[in-house]
């Protein structure tokens, strides 16, 4: 058993720290992006070649789209092809699976680190005096849809674990193309909240 015994401490600003959780990795990716080649972020990887760097980073950006997008969607559907369509008017239903898929993001890393950078304000503007907003998330079931009640810290908290996951796919894909990554990219946050439990323990021992 731990010696070090776990915080069960509610925090006191939930919706700043899922924030912050959500922009961390997000500012890991752009770091990594800023120093692929064009042809490194579309070069496919994998035994099918069904794998790019760019197709998983479009990925995580499709689903902060959805949840960012603006209220009224046929505006968003209309709106300029070289804007962001990001609010942070939250009142409305979310569907992860209308997704706008756009091939300039899995194609150029500069435009992904553009569309990141928007992001991550965006992400700080939802902390920016606003609380807690309700949302209406639509998942699709066979031919269906089924509304599930959901809150804007709820689709952070997913967005985080959902950006880590494909997040440990890209450091993969970077590793086979010869990039150096930091020992915690692609790590998730409980896991290094464990390896910083397990560190104090290992000194607690040294110093007894």
């Amino acid at each position: 058993m731990s010696d070090v015994a776990a915080d069960t401490r509610e925090p006191a600003d939930p919706l700043g720290d899922l924030v912050r959780e959500n922009r961390l990795p997000l500012e890991q990716l752009q770091q990594l992006l800023t120093a692929l080649s064009p042809q490194a972020y579309r070069q496919t990887l994998g035994a099918d070649g069904r794998h790019t760097i760019g197709r998983h980073v479009r990925h995580i950006i499709d689903h902060y789209d959805a949840l960012l997008r603006r209220k009224h969607r046929e505006h968003h559907d209309n709106c300029d092809s070289d804007r962001v369509a990001l609010d942070v008017s939250l009142d409305v239903s979310l569907d992860y699976e209308d997704r706008r898929r756009d091939p300039r993001l899995e194609q150029s890393p500069s435009a992904a680190v553009d569309r990141l950078e928007q992001i991550i304000m965006a992400l700080a503007q939802l902390h920016e005096g606003r609380e807690s907003a309700r949302l209406m998330l639509e998942h699709r079931l066979g031919t269906g849809v089924v509304e599930l009640d959901s809150s804007l810290e709820r689709e952070l908290a997913f967005l985080g674990s959902h950006t880590i996951h494909h997040m440990a796919i890209v450091g993969l894909l970077a590793e086979q193309l010869g990039q150096r990554l930091p020992r915690d990219f692609g790590v998730h946050p409980s896991t290094l909240r464990h390896w910083q439990k397990e560190a104090q323990l290992t000194t607690r021992r040294e110093t007894a």
